[in-house]
């Protein structure tokens, strides 16, 4: 007995400076740690999984559509297909939509969201004064109905808390602030004898000095001509949002062959791909007539499916960016495919012969339906590009 016990002793020991006893010292001595270090066990999709299991995480925070697979990142809020497509219309300044299945998370993104507190957080925050004229969008509403609602949501902010909306007078002296029981406003006042005696005092400004309110009044306008652009680009998002989509694809933009030389010896290559009113681009690789870029882009497929269009340029830092070639390619295939996989449930791995892209086949492997593309580029001398295509039908 004693021999045992000396084993079980010996056994349970650890010698000092052994992990096993400082991890025993760490979670003795702050609890919360060891349960943190009990999360990052787990992988980051492991977690993701997890947290989009909680109480109204399996909702989408929109229109309540069960079993939601889309995730805006910098919200923390989590969405359906449907009102991703129309998150992304409003651009990644409003929402950066990720995808749970077809991107790679990190534990960084995940702590991310976590610390935001999906859905439920989100609500309560941008749905606190939601008048009772405005209906929620359903699973079962139009594209312009989640349109409306979700660009006031988070984009205009307008059922927010209201206190959270109050801010500072824009005004400079001159205006007083006048205020009832519903609502503030503000008029003008005369001005007053101090700001008569502040612009004579102006006129009489050395003219190095107002020659420096001069520039800086021009950097004013040049903010106000910046934020009309950024205007525009969203109206444009906008009503690339008010499409109904049918599912989104998947480019992987793997690498370019003998490329065509717009420097003196090479090129600067970067690719833009677009469908419909929806373009990305890869970023650009310095000095590479054969890049590889192993680059993903993510389009949402409208109704009509146009062809998906496929642009390179040479980047230039003084000048106009060269043309370096460009290529269409039917999608309508592959989008016919994926449909007929989901409803009838084909083999993997299995060939389909695809008439309406030559040399290249479409396959279903794990369950996707993907097709390699090797797309020569038109409009130039030379110039090849290697794309893996995959499709997502719109229920997945």
């Amino acid at each position: 007995m004693e021999k045992l016990g000396i084993e079980k002793t010996s056994s349970s020991y650890t010698t000092p400076g052994s992990r096993a006893c400082l991890l025993d010292l760490l979670c003795t001595e702050t609890p919360l740690w060891g349960c943190q270090g009990d999360l990052y066990l787990l992988g980051p999709q492991q977690r993701l999984n997890k947290f989009l299991s909680e109480s109204g995480n399996t909702i989408c925070a929109d229109c309540a559509s069960p079993d939601p697979k889309w995730v805006s990142l910098n919200l923390g809020a989590v969405i359906c297909i449907k009102c991703s497509g129309v998150h992304r219309s409003l651009g990644v300044h409003v929402s950066k939509v990720l995808s749970v299945k077809l991107d790679q998370w990190t534990h960084e993104q995940v702590n991310s969201l976590i610390d935001l507190g999906g859905n439920s957080t989100v609500n309560m925050k941008y749905e606190a004064c939601t008048p009772g004229n405005i209906k929620k969008p359903n699973p079962d509403s139009s594209v312009d109905e989640r349109i409306d609602f979700i660009r006031r949501k988070y984009e205009l902010q307008q059922f927010s808390i209201c206190d959270q909306l109050i801010t500072p007078c824009p005004f400079p002296a001159g205006y007083s602030k006048c205020t009832q029981k519903a609502q503030s406003f503000y008029v003008i006042s005369p001005p007053s004898p101090s700001c008569l005696q502040n612009s004579k005092l102006y006129d009489k400004q050395a003219t190095k000095t107002r020659i420096g309110n001069a520039f800086r009044n021009s950097w004013v306008r040049k903010e106000f001509e910046n934020k009309s652009c950024r205007k525009k680009a969203a109206l444009t998002n906008l009503q690339a949002g008010m499409v109904e989509f049918v599912g989104l694809i998947k480019v992987n933009i793997v690498r370019g062959m003998n490329l065509a030389i717009r420097d003196m010896l090479t090129s600067d290559p970067y690719v833009i791909i677009s469908l419909g009113q929806q373009s990305v681009k890869t970023r650009v690789i310095r000095s590479n007539l054969n890049p590889i870029w192993n680059e993903c882009l993510m389009l949402s497929i409208p109704d009509d499916v146009p062809p998906l269009k496929v642009l390179v340029y040479d980047k230039d830092t003084f000048k106009s960016d060269d043309f370096m070639g460009e290529g269409e390619i039917d999608i309508q295939p592959l989008l016919s495919t994926a449909r007929a996989n989901e409803k009838s449930g084909m083999a993997n791995s299995m060939p389909l012969d695809n008439a309406l892209v030559k040399n290249s086949l479409i396959k279903l492997v794990n369950g996707k339906v993907k097709q390699d593309i090797t797309l020569r580029l038109q409009k130039v001398e030379t110039g090849v590009l290697h794309i893996e295509l995959e499709c997502v039908p719109l229920t997945q």
